[in-house]
């Protein structure tokens, strides 16, 4: 036996009828005329055709994503999240429910225009103007018990009732004649496109006659098979619909003036035959039609929402959530709707947020068509839908989408972009832990890393680059000190590129995996703090050398060969140097840039200046010493400090060394001005490292030089010496570095 749930369950006859009900409903009766009177015949073509240029790759991209897995109920709102991510989801789905609430409203107000010909009696007997509310109230509160005691059941019913009553009106409509139509030579070769400044004032208010499509999708939770209804219900309303128009607007251009159009709201009823009766009737039937449709969906999106927490109210997403016990009816979501729809309604016109809702409908149908795109270049292989649209349509839609908001109205445009973010940012602070998006976005993410990869790849082995840092750090002491890492950030900040490598000491297995997925974790979040700019990841090696031979060998982050190895050692406790050194060889065999950071216990000096100093051994290290003191120096950290070079050189070449070090820095547009470049005479009796203990003891960060064959002779002792300095950077180029 079926249960209450299941015997529920609607066909693919619900979609199509909601979505066409929708699509053929207040618009068409009260605006079509207007429109082919302002704009013309192709005027009116036109904006078919570009409203279709969105709604025709929606619908795809909807058919599409629903014949890949089931979708649960809110429709739109469950595509967009389960692409986008929750946050991001719950932030269209709120715009989309009010956008869908205050459609219940529009559509009540249109269906009291029904009642005209009554409105026109009373005044024209009585010489009384009756307010609108005396019906659409009423029409409101009526609808609403029905709904809450009936549900979706009997808005179902009741569709299948007033769907034949509008396509009668419809039928009777290109049946009828007018005197007009007797006399006019109206044909395709002669019809016009005239006032093409309105254009867009005038797609503004046809607009919501296309966005019918998606209404079915609402009821997805309600369907027997979403795989199967979805598509065929809301791609076969939207192309009929379509094709409707295009003769309801033939009919009107060859059946009445200009003027008539413009002038007589319900000009379809002076065409149609029996009009004084069928028009009203059939725009009272599109028009409930198309309130009961939204009515069911709103709902439903709200339901959703408060499914998946979006508010941050606990009881409040419970009570939201909760269903009608017999048949699962969204009941305490659709008082919430109806009260808002009752709002507007008294409000008694609702032109004044008609184009912002075209705002929200048209993100809405932004994001479904870049989901659909994104699905085409980086899906995962569990992405198998039975219906596939084409890639183009859907960039198509997405992009017409967007530009199509701004040329409505730029100002609702940009409001409706603000308020969104607003939402998402209030979403986002107290749901943190889901913060991001989902799989699609990052597949394409990789997918586009992996081809732009491939591409450098390729160029890079056609013509030569300029040199650009793209270092590699790998470090024990990670959570005793960050000395490495803030260098390391510094260095990728904005000319650079870092990879920063924990190291976990043993052989790979299960337990020193799951240690190093634990110690990621800790790193990632304690560099959250900070402004990082640098990629973090673990590596696991029983010995020092291994380690550094694996990770020399990696690919870079940014698609090129890392070029720059950088370690690190206490100056208090430099037992780690020696291990540094024994693997000079090994990083030079790969031709990397060799540098130590010696830490020091005293706190970085961002507002002291930045020290570099040149012997007149540093041939090689000198200008790569220079380039680093101005890529470190251009972090906001620096910004208060300025650079210093000092040179020691013997006494016969302190000009010539001047005069080079001020053309490099003009030649090179350093900001480095001559009074910061200073020359030291060597003197016999003083050595270097005095001089440089007594004048950089206040550096906020010293750079010294060293090379090959020093390192070889002196070993350790080379890096020592230096107590009255704070941290350290020495720099062993690999060759010469060009300053252009």
């Amino acid at each position: 036996m079926p249960t209450n749930q299941s015997a529920q369950k609607f066909g693919t006859a619900p979609v199509f009828f909601t979505a066409i009900s929708t699509i053929l409903g207040a618009i068409l009766f009260l605006r079509f005329g207007y429109a082919v009177g302002s704009v013309g015949f192709w005027g009116v073509i036109f904006i078919i055709l570009l409203g279709h240029a969105v709604t025709i790759p929606t619908a795809f991209a909807i058919s599409e994503i629903a014949t890949n897995k089931r979708v649960e109920g809110g429709g739109e709102y469950f595509i967009i999240s389960r692409s986008f991510g929750l946050n991001i989801g719950a932030t269209i789905g709120l715009a989309l429910f009010m956008s869908q609430a205050i459609s219940v409203a529009f559509y009540i107000i249109a269906f009291t225009e029904a009642f005209e010909p009554v409105f026109n009696w009373v005044r024209e007997t009585y010489g009384y103007h009756l307010p609108r509310q005396v019906v659409s109230i009423p029409a409101m509160l009526i609808l609403s018990a029905l709904i809450l005691k009936k549900g979706a059941n009997l808005g179902v019913k009741a569709l299948y009732f007033v769907v034949a009553i509008l396509f009668i009106s419809l039928a009777l409509f290109f049946l009828g004649s007018t005197e007009y139509s007797m006399t006019s030579d109206f044909n395709l070769w002669n019809a016009d496109f005239r006032n093409t400044d309105n254009f867009f004032i005038v797609f503004a208010i046809i607009f919501p006659a296309f966005t019918g499509m998606t209404a079915g999708v609402g009821l997805s939770g309600d369907l027997k098979n979403p795989s199967k209804s979805i598509p065929l219900g809301t791609t076969a309303a939207t192309l009929i619909g379509m094709i409707i128009y295009f003769f309801i607007v033939y009919k009107l251009a060859g059946s009445a003036s200009s003027e008539d159009l413009v002038g007589d709201q319900l000009i379809m009823s002076r065409i149609a035959l029996g009009g004084a009766i069928v028009i009203p009737l059939g725009l009272a039937a599109s028009t409930i039609s198309s309130a009961i449709g939204s009515v069911m969906v709103a709902p439903r999106t709200l339901q959703a929402l408060s499914i998946d927490k979006s508010f941050p109210s606990k009881s409040l997403n419970n009570w939201l959530a909760k269903g009608r016990a017999k048949d699962n009816e969204p009941i305490n979501a659709s008082l919430i709707t109806c009260l808002i729809a009752i709002v507007f309604v008294a409000l008694g016109d609702v032109n004044a947020v008609a184009e912002i809702i075209s705002m929200f409908f048209m993100l809405t149908y932004g994001a479904l068509c870049l989901i659909s795109f994104l699905n085409h270049f980086g899906s995962s292989p569990s992405y198998r839908p039975s219906f596939k649209s084409k890639w183009f349509l859907s960039l198509i839609g997405f992009f017409i989408s967007i530009w199509v908001m701004f040329k409505i109205n730029t100002l609702y445009a940009f409001s409706a972009v603000v308020l969104m973010s607003l939402i998402y940012l209030f979403i986002n602070r107290y749901h943190k832990h889901r913060n991001g998006l989902e799989s699609i976005f990052l597949n394409s993410l990789y997918q586009l890393n992996r081809n732009m990869q491939v591409f450098l790849q390729k160029a890079g082995k056609r013509k030569a680059r300029e040199w650009r840092p793209s270092a590699i750090c790998i470090s024990k002491d990670s959570f005793e000190r960050d000395t490495a890492f803030k260098l390391l950030n510094w260095i990728s900040y904005k000319y650079g590129f870092g990879t920063y490598l924990h190291r976990i000491e043993g052989y790979y297995s299960k337990a020193t995996y799951q240690q190093s997925q634990k110690e990621l974790d800790r790193l990632i979040s304690s560099f959250d703090k900070i402004e990082n700019h640098v990629y973090v990841d673990t590596i696991i090696s029983p010995s020092y050398t291994s380690a550094i031979a694996q990770a020399i060998q990696l690919p870079g982050i940014a698609g090129m060969e890392n070029n720059m190895v950088i370690f690190e050692f206490d100056k208090e406790d430099p037992e780690r140097l020696d291990l540094i050194i024994e693997n000079y060889s090994l990083a030079r065999a790969g031709n990397f840039d060799f540098c130590i950071l010696g830490s020091s216990r005293r706190k970085f000096n961002y507002n002291n200046n930045i020290h570099v100093w040149i012997k007149s051994s540093d041939t090689d290290n000198a200008n790569l010493m220079i380039l680093l003191s101005f890529i470190i120096g251009g972090h906001p950290d620096w910004n208060k400090a300025d650079i210093q070079i000092f040179n020691i050189c013997k006494e016969y070449q302190a000009n010539e060394t001047r005069k080079q070090l001020d053309e490099l820095v003009v030649s090179g547009r350093l900001p480095i001005t001559n009074s910061n470049i200073e020359i030291i005479l060597e003197q016999e009796n003083i050595a270097s490292r005095e001089i440089i203990n007594q004048k950089s003891a206040d550096a906020g960060l010293t750079i010294l030089g060293f090379r090959g064959e020093s390192l070889k002779h002196e070993k350790s002792e080379l890096f020592k010496g230096y107590d009255a300095l704070g941290n350290i950077l020495f720099i062993n180029s690999n060759s010469q570095k060009d300053i252009d």
